[in-house]
């Protein structure tokens, strides 16, 4: 089961942040289809939200297809995202990757925006349809 982190100063929503754990968990694998997400009152007792903002959170996943409320029986996942296991090979060295820049004094907003620069580098249309790895 997962369990949501909120960071309230992050500046994004907190039904946002629920909402994108949750599609993390499905790309990575964590949840799968027919798992029961943590009921709103679990979710409050572990986070101390306003369940109305949990609800809002599951309500935007139902409206994505993530997600399907059955009645008196919970929430759960309907279809995955991606193929990327949690246990893959490169997580472990994502994670060097993220203990060396952190040891070299990057903070984590300057690791995010390094590792989304080099996504957008890498995924651009231009790359791909070159068969450029670089």
């Amino acid at each position: 089961m997962v369990e949501f982190r909120i960071d309230r100063r992050s500046g994004v929503a907190t039904y946002l942040q629920i909402v994108q754990q949750t599609r993390r968990a499905l790309r990575l694998g964590l949840l799968e289809p027919g798992d029961k997400l943590p009921t709103a009152r679990e979710v409050v007792e572990a986070t101390a939200i306003n369940p109305n903002t949990v609800l809002k959170a599951y309500r935007e996943l139902e409206r994505e297809g993530l997600v399907e409320a059955r009645r008196g029986l919970g929430t759960f996942v309907r279809k995955s995202l991606g193929s990327a296991p949690a246990d893959s090979p490169l997580s472990g060295e994502l994670v060097e990757w993220a203990a060396r820049a952190r040891e070299a004094g990057l903070e984590k907003d300057d690791v995010a925006a390094l590792f989304s620069a080099v996504l957008e580098e890498q995924f651009a249309p231009s790359a791909a349809t070159e068969g450029d790895p670089a």
